[in-house]
């Protein structure tokens, strides 16, 4: 036990401890006074990875792009009052999206609180019921010793593998003065140390061999048994199936945390996912953001295009729909998998955590299971029987690939190699992107145009690369932060849990989302030195493009539909990165983005460090009619297909 004046650092430098035995490599770190303790106490700790950032609303997307890219929460500290509350949208965002993140807050004593004392605002419960859990312990004192290790061991375990699924906690910690503490002298007490080892507070002992203090035995629900029979009857009954393949599962399990995590997403997902298809004889659906999405027999893409022809969808209506994971960012194919279930078609939604995943409210059966799990369970009970061929109606499976390998066909035409009569549109920076990266890349998306045109546009890969995107929330709040995440997390050995791998990491996101979050610049150069390789994909288009395709724009007169909504920069994109030290790459057409491209991301994407690809674009009217052209191509061509 820790002898002495000074609990406070003791407190920390043992929460700290017990923080790295559940996982926790890094922690994003904004400057504050009343966070001095918290601060302090993580860079003593050899174990974690300190990343300092100036606004803690950036600070808080790098550590959830860390958390997506990990599987294992990173601490998030800021000091009290309103530092505390910019952190809100990553919250919001990490509790939707279900990214472990463990968000550490200082704050004043209760003596200051409600006294018009500075830079205290009211604290309890900031984030309303985002965070998994919330705990305000007090000011650290010698009572309260026997709970500090519980206190980190239970933030990292709700973080990861709590009942709803991973996601935020927040720790709320008020500090007393003097707040250095102990941290500023060159040696400790008696007691286990930090793992540095050199010098600062002592840390109470924990549990031997470095295992944390608690160990939560997680797994996700496995599949029903009726909802397993019925499946396989359905199928041996020869009925028309068809499945829809979102995200699913968090961000992965965390391998090493010693607290477990639930789903079973990447590729063992994946492969339970092409089992049950290949045994059903049933086409899968995929979302770019599944590790389903691969160029392979029976996986399906650019569903927002195939739905858009009334004659394809008609001669190859399902009879039964299962929906795993994650909505599509497409309107009309959701529209179209609603209306299914709204006229009698069985819709069947499958989530491993208590999270109603059914927008239309159309669903006939809720499952509460592990995708892949049920995936599994399904394809071995008809291995079981004896099932070697498909039971159903395989020209019904082959005329959904007749129809995307019809839609690869028309895009390629359109934006590939051969270019576009419209120039380097929209669409075909989204097919070039996905095409350029190197296998075991992750790629984040923002909201907005961009999921919508990769989800849309490009085309499965053979191999793997991660597609990512804050669909949580569905904002553009933090793109560049979040990627600096991933590429943080990627430089420092890659994915425990759920991301492709340590690879190149590229971001492509629209000129609005890269100026709205344009204080995450100011760490790149910084980043990029130290490997952390980021390259910035921006779309500029002059302004907020998607909604050009709503009615708003139709319905409002030009002017007054500019200054609200299509909001057009007053600045230059190029002028700002280069105004913060990145290198900027100017392009305008197809072939000149692809060489870029290859040349950015050879020798793994950090050999030129942080950077920004400028695309020049046509603007909002023009991207409006390549769209509509692209859309009356594949109907006319999926309308030919007999």
């Amino acid at each position: 036990m820790t002898a002495g004046p000074d609990v406070q650092s003791a407190f920390v430098a043992t929460l700290v401890d017990e923080l790295a035995r559940g996982g926790v490599r890094h922690a994003v770190v904004c400057p504050g006074s009343r966070s001095t303790p918290l601060a302090l106490g993580l860079a003593a700790h050899t174990g974690i990875e300190v990343h300092v950032r100036l606004d803690e609303r950036s600070a808080a997307f790098v550590a959830l792009g860390i958390g997506i890219a990990t599987g294992l929460p990173a601490v998030l500290v800021t000091t009290s009052g309103t530092a505390a509350a910019e952190v809100h949208a990553a919250v919001v965002e990490a509790d939707l999206a279900r990214v472990p993140l463990v968000v550490c807050t200082a704050d004043r004593p209760p003596e200051l609180r409600g006294v018009g004392a500075p830079q205290t605002i009211d604290q309890d419960r900031l984030f309303g019921g985002a965070p998994r859990w919330y705990a305000d312990p007090g000011v650290a004192d010698a009572a309260s010793r026997s709970s500090w290790r519980s206190l980190g061991a239970r933030a990292v375990a709700e973080a990861v593998s709590g009942p709803y699924g991973p996601g935020p906690v927040h720790l709320n910690l008020p500090f007393r003065e003097p707040l250095v503490g102990s941290f500023g002298v060159g040696t400790a007490g008696g007691g286990a140390r930090t793992e540095g080892g050199n010098g600062g507070p002592a840390v109470d002992d924990g549990r031997p061999d470095g295992a944390p203090w608690h160990r939560v035995a997680a797994a996700p629900l496995p599949p029903p048994a009726d909802v397993v029979a019925e499946l396989a009857e359905r199928v041996r009954q020869g009925e028309r199936g068809l499945i829809v393949a979102g995200a699913w599962g968090g961000s992965g399990a965390a391998s090493g945390s010693g607290n477990g995590a639930g789903g079973t997403a990447g590729s063992a997902g994946a492969s339970a996912v092409w089992s049950f298809a290949e045994a059903a004889g049933w086409p899968v659906l995929a979302d770019p953001r599944s590790d389903a999405w691969r160029d392979r027999p029976g996986v399906i893409s650019a569903g927002d295009l195939l739905v858009r022809s009334e004659r394809f969808v008609e001669r190859n209506r399902p009879e039964l729909v299962i929906r795993l994971g994650a909505p599509p960012a497409s309107r009309p194919l959701s529209t179209w998998l609603d209306g299914l279930s709204a006229s009698g078609v069985r819709s069947v939604v499958v989530d491993p955590w208590s999270q109603w995943i059914d927008p239309g409210r159309v669903a006939h059966l809720v499952v509460r299971a592990d995708p892949g799990a049920l995936c599994r369970a399904v394809a071995e009970a008809l291995a079981g029987a004896g099932l070697r061929t498909p039971a159903g109606d395989d020209t019904y499976a082959a005329s959904w690939e007749r129809g995307h390998r019809a839609v690869q066909g028309v895009l390629e035409g359109a934006l590939g190699d051969s270019g576009s009569e419209d120039g380097l549109v929209e669409p075909a920076v989204a097919r070039t992107v996905v095409q350029s990266l190197p296998a075991g890349s992750t790629l984040v998306v923002s909201s907005s145009m961009p999921i919508r045109d990769v989800e849309t546009f490009a085309a499965p890969r053979p191999d793997r690369v991660r597609i990512v995107a804050n669909r949580g929330a569905n904002g553009i709040d933090g793109v560049t932060s979040t990627a600096a995440g991933v590429a943080l997390a990627a430089a420092s050995g890659g994915a425990s849990g759920g991301a492709a791998g340590s690879g190149p990491v590229v971001a492509l996101l629209g000129d609005l989302a890269f100026l709205h979050d344009v204080s995450a610049l100011v760490h790149a150069v910084a980043d990029g030195a130290a490997g952390a390789g980021l390259t910035l994909v921006v779309v500029d288009n002059g302004g907020g493009g998607i909604f050009s395709f709503l009615p708003q724009a139709r319905e409002l007169d030009g002017d007054r539909f500019e200054a609200l909504f299509g909001t057009p920069p007053s600045v230059d994109v190029a002028e700002v990165a280069r105004g913060f030290g990145l290198a900027v790459d100017d392009v305008g057409d197809r072939a000149e983005l692809a060489d870029v491209l290859a040349r950015c991301l050879r020798s793994g994407g950090t050999a030129a460090g942080a950077r920004v690809v400028r695309v020049r674009v046509p603007g909002h009217d023009a991207n409006v009619e390549a769209h509509a052209r692209l859309v009356g191509a594949v109907r006319e061509e999926l309308d030919a297909l007999s």
